[in-house]
């Protein structure tokens, strides 16, 4: 786990392939099997990670999340990064920095 990298807007984001992924009463529910945990990802955090069907920046989810939500950019930004910085330390996230890939192993 990387503790002290931070995810930038100009980021690109792809989902890990070991995550199990279900609709269960309008929000997403996931489990890693890599780690074994189960996650809530809620509403607003399922339609992150749909987004993340291809690679996209952070930038592009953010921009995505305006279009359908009422929320001030910055607002957003913050919360997105947050989320993205949350999957990324779990391990549930790919993570390309200045076109090198990371990974939470």
């Amino acid at each position: 786990m990387i503790e002290s990298q931070t995810i930038a807007l100009t980021d690109f984001i792809s989902p890990c392939e070991q995550n199990i992924v279900s609709d269960m009463d309008g929000e997403k529910v996931m489990l890693s099997i890599r780690n074994g945990k189960y996650y809530n990802l809620g509403t607003v955090g399922g339609r992150i990670w749909d987004s993340l069907g291809s690679t996209i920046s952070a930038r592009q989810i953010v921009d995505l999340l305006m279009a359908e939500y009422d929320v001030e950019r910055t607002v957003c930004e913050q919360h997105v990064i947050s989320f993205l910085e949350h999957l990324w330390k779990e391990g549930l996230i790919l993570v390309n920095q200045e076109n090198s890939i990371s990974i939470h192993a």
